[in-house]
């Protein structure tokens, strides 16, 4: 993937939402069931300090399921925001994939290119955001982030929290891709961030 290696190039730290920010719950199908994690706000507000962008980058295929709408989606986002900038935090931008494969309608249902590990979405947040990937970072629950953050050149980070622990002692050894570090929880990713810097 194409890099800006200019000076003006930021660094970012990608974020996985579910289980990585907020606690995983399965399908987020209310407002009332996003929580955010232990020291996430925290870690969120160290990244803001240190100047890196930080953008969430999930997957939300419950929309092409018809578990919940788009309205939902972005009302779940709005909460998010509210809930970390209450501790001192901010997101710079939030990108979310609606589509599946295989489930759903048209235009859910489609083989798109910003369903994670695809890059759509990282490609948007480059542009807008004027981020070098190759400095950057992406922490996630899942193999799935590590092979992500593979595809776009940054160090990919797992967190044990949500589903990253069972999948990290079920399934890690067999990975394709290894994460370049393994943290208990977003906290301890961005002590890990911010020591290689």
């Amino acid at each position: 993937m194409e890099n800006h290696k200019n000076l003006m190039a930021h660094q970012a730290v990608f974020l996985d939402r579910d289980g990585t920010v907020n606690e995983e719950v399965g399908y987020v199908n209310h407002i009332d069931r996003v929580i955010l994690l232990p020291r996430a706000a925290q870690a969120i507000r160290l990244l803001n300090e240190h100047g890196f962008r930080t953008v969430v980058m999930t997957n939300q295929s419950g929309v092409a399921r018809g578990y919940f709408s788009e309205a939902l989606v972005n009302e779940i986002h709005q909460r998010i925001q509210d809930s970390l900038r209450e501790e001192g935090a901010t997101l710079d931008g939030i990108y979310y994939c609606p589509h599946h494969p295989d489930f759903g309608n048209p235009p859910y249902r489609q083989k798109c290119r910003c369903r994670k590990p695809e890059t759509g979405m990282v490609e948007e947040a480059v542009k807008r955001f004027q981020i070098d990937c190759s400095r950057s970072y992406m922490v996630g629950d899942r193999g799935l982030d590590i092979e992500f953050a593979h595809k776009i050149g940054a160090k990919g980070i797992l967190v044990l929290t949500g589903y990253g622990k069972g999948e990290w002692e079920h399934f890690g050894k067999g990975w394709k891709e290894q994460p370049d570090h393994v943290a208990q929880d977003l906290y301890d990713a961005v002590q890990w961030i911010l020591f290689q810097e």
